[in-house]
């Protein structure tokens, strides 16, 4: 019982609650700057998303992104803000903490010479989600596949090509990447007529189609504008090529592209325009001549047979 009276005499009362206070205080100015920084973070996260639809992207797509990044800066604000705070306390309650920190420097070494690879693929996921480069739903080019992005996570990208096969990229080898659907799409076309038409003819034939398709009820939303046709573009070895582009709402380039073919088509043979094939024929040499060098061989035959008769 001694002991225990001695130990309470002997205890730095003084010292421990003014120890208690520092810490009390230091939890409360926490608990205030936590929240102050979610109320941020939600006016943040409400300004983000604002903008996104001004730009016109889909609500579920920014919304599910700008969440994502929130969510990731908040968690490492937390973790850095609460990991100070625990070394503060320590700090008060008379803890070394100068061996901690060379341990926990010692072992994040270790763990981020195993993990390089895998912090080097987050830090591109983060930037690709932030920065907006792709989105689910997008036509991309990863490394030289394309495909349809079905998810983005800060690891990995998957893509779905036309086959359905699925790709798995890694974030942090991702070299090249090309968005197909950002904002706008375009469908380029390269239409060859025979070099005896009246080219700018053939360019008002294309550009009344185009207004045609614009003023279509079911195609004309889709476009952005009427078709740019801007010309002939170069001399093809059986044809005059003309070039234009139609831009079109995201992914939809395909689908106005193929109907301004098949609208280009009618319009050419209702108006009798050429589109030219390349022509072949095959020799063999004497034994085997042009079939219609045949049949007037055999004819020359008979007729000269029925001759010597008479």
């Amino acid at each position: 019982m001694n002991y225990v009276t001695e130990f309470f005499e002997n205890m730095p009362w003084d010292a421990l609650v003014a120890a208690a206070l520092r810490i009390a205080i230091l939890l409360v100015v926490a608990l205030i700057l936590m929240r102050v920084f979610k109320k941020l973070l939600l006016k943040l996260e409400h300004r983000l998303i604002a903008r996104s639809r001004l730009e016109g992207e889909p609500p579920s797509e920014s919304q599910k992104r700008i969440e994502t990044i929130v969510r990731l800066v908040r968690q490492g604000v937390l973790i850095i803000l609460w990991s100070v705070v625990l070394l503060i306390v320590l700090s008060e309650l008379k803890v070394q903490i100068g061996p901690l920190i060379a341990s926990a420097g010692i072992l994040g070494l270790a763990v981020g010479f195993g993990a390089q690879n895998l912090v080097r693929d987050v830090i591109s996921g983060f930037f690709i989600i932030l920065e907006n480069q792709i989105r689910v739903g997008d036509v991309a080019i990863i490394n030289g596949t394309g495909g349809l992005v079905e998810n983005i996570r800060f690891r990995t990208t998957v893509l779905r090509d036309l086959g359905g096969v699925v790709h798995i990229f890694p974030n942090g080898e991702i070299n090249t990447l090309s968005n197909l659907t950002n904002d706008w799409s375009a469908y380029v076309f390269d239409i060859g007529v025979a070099y005896k038409e009246d080219t700018d003819k053939v360019v008002a034939i294309m550009k009344d189609v185009g207004k045609a398709m614009k003023a279509d009820d079911h195609f004309g939303p889709l476009m952005l504008d009427e078709p740019d046709v801007f010309g002939v573009d170069k001399f093809g070895d059986s044809a005059v090529v003309i070039k234009g582009r139609i831009k079109t709402k995201p992914i939809r380039q395909w689908d106005v592209g193929r109907e301004f073919l098949r609208r280009v088509k009618y319009a050419f043979d209702e108006h009798g325009i050429e589109i030219p094939f390349p022509h072949r024929t095959i020799y063999f040499g004497e034994e085997s001549k042009p079939f219609d060098l045949q049949i007037l061989e055999k004819y020359k035959q008979t007729a000269d047979g029925s001759a010597s008769e008479n």
